[in-house]
């Protein structure tokens, strides 16, 4: 069985000897007529009802629809019970742990860390990911080795963190460790404050860091606080365990079919490679370079029903943003359209902004309509901008190699290990096409995954998010009770 603590932070793999231990004892202990009741009530109203909170590794809202790996999953899980699903967006970890004992929500999806503390009126289900507290710093700093190189200067903790930590038993080892708990502020505005040059040290989830040191590029990585802690959903601890019980069926499923592993490398592998230069270039020309445009993108993207930041994600990989960007091959304008597409989607002046934009957008969006109908989304999405970059009939070779050589041609993940080999004689003598650079459009792709991401974070605090349901403030949050 594979140990916990070595497996890295995005990890699907959650089934280890504990967890099976605890599938035992729901088995055993949860199959009466009481705890069925629960789940047969969700069932009857056709409605299961979750609480979150808002963030970027939870649940926001980009371009007016729902997303975050915690909204994703509770759906999936909704769909799996054949109900609709509820959201309820609660103020911080407090609010959940007071909405849960309410028996308002039926669990709670928060990227909530199971670290083993009491409490009798919580009990946790499986782990999908595996997290650590980790000491940051800013950029500019001397790269603190331990919590002894702080001193003189204190941590900054959002409550949620604080509470995760043993900053008691810390301070025993080291006695002139200080902090400030922000009562008001959650992990997320820490990193904010310390960009900013307001703090100096913060303790933040990992997997909250690998997302906002795209746009937060000054921050950096010290050292763990703790060992790898697992995130998993919440649940109203009771004798009936019938939800419980559905939701470990629901993860097993999921994970031996690959859909969960996919679906973390969906929010986390475009931000895992991470490169300094062009995350702070990336940033700097969003605040400098890209507000002439925004309302251009805005504007064509409504009239050809697109997402804005996908679009704009595209053209900074192409034009870095420079509406006078040429290539030695001939490629113009903000979205780098040959002589020939821009041509057959109407673009009579390729560095007009306006036309350019509009032009990529038509021209993607023609991408999109020869993609097979059966394939979802996002892979969809991902094969058509790999057509974008290196041409259809170049990704239809890819997808067939991938055909014969066992792979699912509709899967993205698959098709982008066999585009590298149409630059191979082996391989693209074998196809219709011939001859292409195959890895750059698995890097085209990445980029753009990545930049759009960073968009939806640097954007998503703009856009209005449903209203928030607040429960009653008490001096801690909430911590978990052991399963077993």
């Amino acid at each position: 069985m594979p140990d916990p603590k070595k497996m890295p932070v995005s990890c699907g793999n959650y089934v280890n000897f504990r967890n099976l231990l605890i599938i035992v004892y729901i088995t055993l202990y949860g199959c009466t007529d009481k705890s069925v009741a629960q789940l047969e009530r969700i069932k009857t109203r056709g409605e299961i009802i979750v609480v979150t909170s808002n963030g970027p590794t939870s649940y926001y809202i980009e371009q007016n629809t729902e997303s975050g790996i915690e909204y994703v999953l509770a759906k999936k899980f909704a769909e799996h019970l054949g109900v609709e699903l509820k959201i309820i967006i609660a103020k911080n970890s407090t609010d959940i742990t007071e909405i849960l004992k309410s028996g308002k929500a039926d669990f709670a999806a928060a990227a909530l860390i199971n670290n083993q503390a009491q409490d009798s009126a919580l009990i946790f289900g499986p782990a999908y990911q595996w997290v650590t507290q980790q000491l940051v710093y800013r950029n500019g700093l001397r790269p603190p080795s331990s919590l002894e190189d702080i001193f003189p200067d204190k941590l900054d903790l959002a409550m949620d963190t604080s509470a995760l930590i043993p900053l008691d038993q810390m301070q025993q080892k080291v006695p002139n460790l200080s902090w400030n708990i922000h009562t008001r502020r959650d992990s997320h505005e820490m990193l904010e404050l310390l960009e900013n040059k307001e703090i100096l040290y913060t303790i933040t989830d990992s997997n909250e860091l690998i997302l906002a040191r795209q746009y937060y590029p000054e921050i950096r990585f010290a050292f763990n606080v703790t060992s790898p802690q697992p995130v998993a959903w919440a649940f109203r601890k009771s004798d009936d365990l019938s939800l419980l019980k559905a939701s470990w069926m629901f993860y097993e499923k999921i994970s031996e079919s690959g859909e969960l592993s996919s679906l973390i490398k969906q929010f986390y592998a475009p931000m895992e490679k991470f490169d300094y230069v062009d995350a702070r270039k990336f940033v700097d020309r969003f605040e400098t370079r890209f507000p002439p445009f925004q309302s251009l993108f805005e504007d064509v993207s409504t009239e050809q029903e697109m997402d804005w930041r996908l679009l704009a994600a595209i053209s900074y990989q192409e034009s870095h943003w420079n509406e006078q960007a040429i290539s030695f091959t001939g490629v113009e304008g903000l979205m780098m359209l040959t002589l020939d597409t821009a041509k057959s989607m109407g673009v009579e002046n390729r560095i007009d902004p306006e036309q350019s934009i509009r032009g990529g957008s038509i021209y993607l969006k023609s991408l999109m309509a020869k993609i097979p109908e059966r394939i979802a989304e996002p892979d969809r999405t991902w094969l058509a901008l790999a057509a974008y970059n290196v041409g259809f009939g170049h990704l239809e070779d890819a997808r067939i190699l991938t055909q014969k050589q066992g792979g699912d041609p509709d899967n993205w993940l698959e098709v982008k290990q066999r585009l590298p080999l149409l630059s191979r004689k082996e391989w693209y003598e074998q196809t219709k096409f011939g001859y292409a650079r195959g890895v750059e459009p698995v890097l085209f792709v990445e980029n753009v995954r990545k930049y759009y991401n960073t968009l939806v974070l640097l954007t998503q605090s703009t856009t209005p998010a449903p209203e928030r349901t607040v429960g009653q403030v008490v001096e801690s949050i909430f911590t978990v009770v052991p399963l077993l």
